[in-house]
């Protein structure tokens, strides 16, 4: 079969696996993701850079439900321990013959089987997003490159922006790069 009569102004995408610095014709992920001008290529750069506030974003929602339902279960604790103190003073002796009731040892929390699936939702779109960077990263555009660390950058200064605790202890989770260092 012949293809000479079919339209030859078809462009192929240029993909690099070695650093570079490739614009028109540059293709990410998919062949229909192909850069047919610079103003596609600048949009492609801001799409990268919202992509990667998006995770930042994700890992603040993530953070923020655990504080959420840590001061709902503290909350509950300090509910059954004024029930339980109330309770004891109606039914005991005057306070005289008795030293006060000392409030019960918080349990340790454990989340229960909603709250889990939130929390590995909100987990699995963080590794989802996370991923898609990485595999943009590896195509080793330059501009790219610099766009996700613009956008993690602009992400962290927006989404991190927070109360500092003094105690000096940063947790595991409290550190992004716990796991690279």
């Amino acid at each position: 079969m012949d293809h000479s009569s079919m339209d030859d102004s078809a462009s192929t995408c240029v993909v690099s696996m070695l650093w570079n610095w490739n614009t028109i014709d540059s293709c990410f992920i998919s062949s229909s993701w192909q850069i047919k001008s610079t103003s596609m290529f600048a949009g492609s750069c801001i799409g990268v850079i919202f992509l990667v506030m998006s995770l930042e974003l994700l890992r603040r929602l993530a953070k923020e439900y655990d504080r959420h339902i840590l001061n709902q279960y503290q909350r509950h604790v300090a509910s059954l321990n004024t029930y339980i103190t109330t309770q004891g003073s109606k039914n005991s002796p005057p306070a005289d013959s008795c030293p006060p009731l000392a409030a019960l040892p918080t349990p340790p929390f454990r989340p229960n089987l909603f709250q889990q699936m939130v929390r590995a939702t909100l987990h699995m779109f963080q590794f989802a997003v996370a991923y898609f960077i990485m595999l943009l990263a590896m195509y080793f555009n330059g501009y790219i490159i610099i766009s996700i660390f613009i956008g993690a950058w602009i992400g962290a200064f927006i989404f991190s922006w927070e109360s500092v605790n003094f105690s000096g202890v940063i947790g595991i989770k409290e550190e992004a790069t716990a796991c690279c260092g």
